[in-house]
C-alpha cells in the first residue's frame, strides 16, 4: 500500500508541475506570478519531477514548435511520422537535448518569455542529480516493497516525464474525438484524460492554446484549472485573460 501510494503521488505531482509550470507557464504564459513564487514553483518542479526534470526553456521552445508545426514534418513529435511510439520518443529526446544544449537554435519567434534559473537548470539536467533521485526512489522501494514485482514500477519513476510526454503526444494526436477543426490531427482522449490532468484535451488546447482551462464541453473536466483558479483568488498567480 505504501509503494502504490508513493507511485500515485509521484505520478500526479510530477505531472501537475509539468503541466502547470513547464507547459502552462513556461510555454504559454497562461498566468503571471511574482519572481518569488516563480522560484518556489521552479524548486517544486525540480523536486517532484526529480530524475526526469525537464528544463523549462528547452521544454517551452520545443512545445512552441509543436504548436506552430502541429502534425507536419516540422513537428518535433507528431505520431504520424513515426512507425511506433518508441521512435517518436527517441526523436523527441534528441530534439529536446538539442534545445537544452543550444546545439539547435530555434527560430527567433519561439525564444523568450520563459523562466530561467541557471543553478536549478544545471542541477536538474545533470546526470548526477538524476542518479541521486533514482537512488532515492530505489532505496524507498528496498525499505517498503513487500513483493519483488513492485520493483517493476521503478523504471517508470526514473522516466516519469518522458512517459507522460509520450502518452500525451502519441494518444493526443491519434485517438479520440474532435471539437474543432484545427487543420491538424489533435484529439481529445476522454475519459482517460483525468489520468493526465487535462493534457489529453489536445484538440481543445490546439484551438485555444492560451486558455488555462483545457476542458471546453460540460463533461470535459480539466483537474488543474480549479487549482489555478484558487491560486488566482489567493493572488499567488494572475490568470491571463483570453479573448
Amino acid at each position: 500500500m505504501i509503494i502504490f501510494s508513493f507511485f500515485i503521488a509521484h505520478w500526479f505531482l510530477s505531472l501537475f508541475f509539468q503541466t502547470f509550470f513547464q507547459h502552462r507557464y513556461a510555454s504559454h504564459r497562461m498566468f503571471t506570478t511574482s519572481k518569488t513564487w516563480e522560484r518556489v514553483f521552479y524548486l517544486m518542479a525540480y523536486f517532484f519531477e526529480g530524475a526526469s526534470f525537464l528544463n523549462p526553456r528547452a521544454y517551452a521552445t520545443m512545445h512552441r514548435e509543436h504548436h506552430a508545426y502541429s502534425d507536419t514534418e516540422k513537428d518535433p513529435h507528431s505520431p504520424h511520422f513515426f512507425t511506433d511510439i518508441f521512435q517518436m520518443v527517441k526523436a523527441t529526446v534528441h530534439t529536446f537535448k538539442d534545445h537544452l544544449k543550444r546545439t539547435r537554435e530555434p527560430d527567433a519567434c519561439f525564444n523568450g518569455y520563459y523562466p530561467e534559473w541557471p543553478l536549478i537548470d544545471r542541477m536538474g539536467s545533470s546526470l548526477l542529480s538524476r542518479i541521486i533521485f533514482a537512488l532515492a526512489y530505489t532505496c524507498f522501494y528496498i525499505i517498503f516493497a513487500t513483493h519483488w514485482w513492485l520493483f517493476l514500477l521503478l523504471p517508470i519513476h526514473y522516466l516519469m516525464g518522458p512517459i507522460h510526454g509520450a502518452i500525451v503526444n502519441w494518444c493526443g494526436h491519434k485517438y479520440g474525438y474532435t471539437n474543432f477543426n484545427n487543420n491538424d490531427k489533435s484529439k481529445n482522449t476522454t475519459p482517460f484524460d483525468f489520468l493526465m490532468l487535462g493534457e489529453l484535451f489536445q484538440n481543445n488546447h490546439h484551438r485555444h492554446p492560451n486558455s488555462a482551462n483545457f476542458g471546453k464541453r460540460w463533461f470535459e473536466i480539466d483537474p488543474v484549472y480549479p487549482v489555478m483558479k484558487v491560486m488566482h483568488w489567493l493572488k499567488i498567480i494572475k490568470l491571463r485573460k483570453v479573448y
